[in-house]
């Protein structure tokens, strides 16, 4: 995409002298009103060092370029001086770009070389896969396609939480409440069961933990039953969750768990102690952070076992050695934050610089309108209900208003599970979240559906209008305001993705795709877009081709599909 800026840039560098291109750059800014023009350089910076007024500087520079082909309108006001781009080849230039790139428009190689690893969803092994686990699991997905759209090498891992004393209080709780027939038939649900039966029956017998931990210590020396329970449990947990997953449109490029850096923590305990970096408290080893504004990270227990800390840092190693990451990237919610504050420190510690390229990439809490949601307390609602009712709600809204479409099953899938991705990556993911039936499936105002179908009307307008050439357009038509509108919308997408992958923020994504629908949806309601007039329709449907290929593009990168009806 041309870059206006940096032409502007390049016009002023020449006549101002005192100060280059890249500052010159970085000054200008996008008025908030439309007819200030589109961009705006501010004079007051040179006032120092010209000795003049902003407002005298700004006049000058006016009359010296004000005859730019490029420009349609140069103009000085309160020290600004103001750039509107010639109409006709801003849209042209960006109409044009679009046309050639399609399912590439908006993508750079900024990444290219660099392999970046996104950690998400990373859910625990025989719990309950439940609307908490959403925020993790499409931050993370959004994540993973921004970067490979940016020409990243991403490997997405889904760091399963199948490791950790809470596997003790599961095999506790099967042992001593559970049977085979009842888990085999009910799968998660009556592992949940028994999850939250162990923890009621902990508050009344505290010796339930010890018992607890026992198990999981047999679990880490390798005991066979320990073993083969847990292997069992995971199992199981794994088909429902690949079931959600699918639903999700999600995959992973790795599995490896906390489990899988078992036998690679020896080694990581073995160098803490040979650096002096653990000490002694009572009878666990720790790392002391206090010089650092931190508590103690607690790397194994008095009876040997580890913690999650430990697990992190080999992980880390492993990743590390293995993929030789530009960038490992940790999608966890804010409560672990101290956490990570804390393995990226001990990182450090250990003389590892590239603790430095660890990114912890924090979002708030899910609660409920009744409550938060708790696992332990079995207050949750289960992710792949809240899909299956989002699927069925669309599947009556299309059976009410366009009965005859064709694939009404698959339709009515990718708006119900959009619906539920689009309203949670709506927010900026840092927020705190409050899930709500009524707005999560609302099909009307900032929704998944609304966009959606702004993407499916334009594939209906291409369809009417059968074989027109888009590629012989007189641009001076797209002149007017609605149509510049959405052009300079589009305009802007590449920049949008950018600022996404530099802040870990999808919503940027998102609600920039809601704006462009609106765009569009307000110039499809003043412009007749297939008229009598040729050359007209060719540019008006020239420009519906150019917001269907970004729409698309958007609602992919934040991991929702485009349907071409609806």
């Amino acid at each position: 995409m041309v870059d206006f800026k940096k032409m502007i840039s390049n016009i002023l560098a020449q006549e101002i002298g005192v100060i280059g291109e890249e500052e010159i750059y970085n000054i200008i800014e996008i008025p908030k009103h439309t007819e200030m023009g589109d961009f705006a350089f501010p004079c007051f910076k040179l006032s120092r060092l010209l000795r003049k007024s902003p407002n005298m500087i700004a006049e000058e520079l006016k009359e010296k370029i004000k005859c730019n082909e490029l420009f349609e309108a140069v103009s000085a006001v309160s020290g600004y001086l103001n750039f509107t781009i010639n109409k006709q080849f801003y849209a042209k230039t960006v109409i044009n770009e679009v046309l050639e790139k399609k399912e590439l428009f908006g993508a750079t190689d900024i990444g290219k070389g660099r392999t970046v690893i996104i950690e998400y969803s990373s859910v625990n092994i025989a719990r309950a896969f439940h609307m908490g686990h959403i925020r993790s699991t499409m931050i993370g997905n959004s994540l993973y396609k921004i970067y490979k759209f940016l020409n990243y090498n991403v490997i997405g891992i889904n760091h399963l939480g199948d490791y950790g004393t809470q596997f003790g209080k599961l095999i506790t709780a099967y042992k001593l409440w559970g049977n085979k027939k009842d888990i085999e038939e009910r799968g998660v649900d009556e592992l949940l069961r028994l999850y939250v039966k162990y923890h009621d029956e902990a508050e009344k017998n505290p010796l339930l933990d010890d018992e607890a931990r026992s198990w999981f210590t047999k679990l880490e020396n390798g005991n066979e039953e320990a073993y083969e329970i847990w292997k069992w449990f995971r199992e199981i947990s794994l088909i429902e969750f690949e079931r959600v997953y699918r639903l999700l449109g999600v995959s992973f490029d790795s599995y490896a768990g906390e489990s899988f850096y078992s036998d690679k923590m020896p080694a990581v305990l073995k160098e803490l102690r040979e650096k002096n970096i653990l000490t002694k408290s009572d009878g666990a080893e720790i790392v002391d952070l206090s010089e650092y504004g931190m508590p103690p990270a607690i790397v194994t227990k008095r009876d040997g076992s580890t913690l999650y800390v430990t697990r992190d840092i080999a992980a880390a190693k492993y990743r590390k050695d293995t993929y030789s990451f530009y960038k490992n990237i940790y999608v966890v919610g804010s409560p672990q934050k101290l956490h990570f504050q804390q393995l990226f420190k001990i990182l450090e510690i250990m003389g590892y610089d590239w603790a430095n390229d660890l990114v912890h990439v924090d979002f708030g809490t899910v609660s409920l309108e009744e409550g938060s949601l708790s696992t332990r307390k079995g207050r949750v609602v289960f992710l792949e209900d809240v899909l299956l009712k989002a699927i069925e709600m669309a599947k009556n809204i299309i059976e009410e208003k366009n009965p005859t479409l064709e694939n009404k099953e698959l339709v009515a899938k990718q708006v119900g599970v959009g619906a539920v991705v689009f309203q949670e990556l709506f927010n900026n993911r840092i927020k705190d979240y409050t899930f709500s039936w009524s707005k999560s499936l609302a099909f009307d105002g900032e929704t998944g559906p609304y966009v959606q179908y702004a993407h499916a009307r334009c594939c209906s307008i291409i369809e009417k209008a059968g074989d027109i050439d888009i590629y012989d357009v007189d641009y001076s038509l797209l002149t007017d305001s609605s149509s510049m509108e959405i052009i300079k919308k589009l305009y802007q997408f590449a920049d949008i993705v950018i600022d996404a992958h530099d802040k870990y923020e999808p919503s940027l994504i998102t609600r920039y795709v809601t704006q462009l629908a609106h765009c569009f949806n307000k110039f499809y309601h003043d412009n007749p877009i297939l008229t009598n007039d040729l050359s007209l329709t060719k540019a008006r449907l020239a420009l519906v081709y150019a917001v269907k290929y970004t729409l698309k593009n958007g609602l992919n990168l934040i991991g929702i599909e485009a349907p071409e009806r609806m």
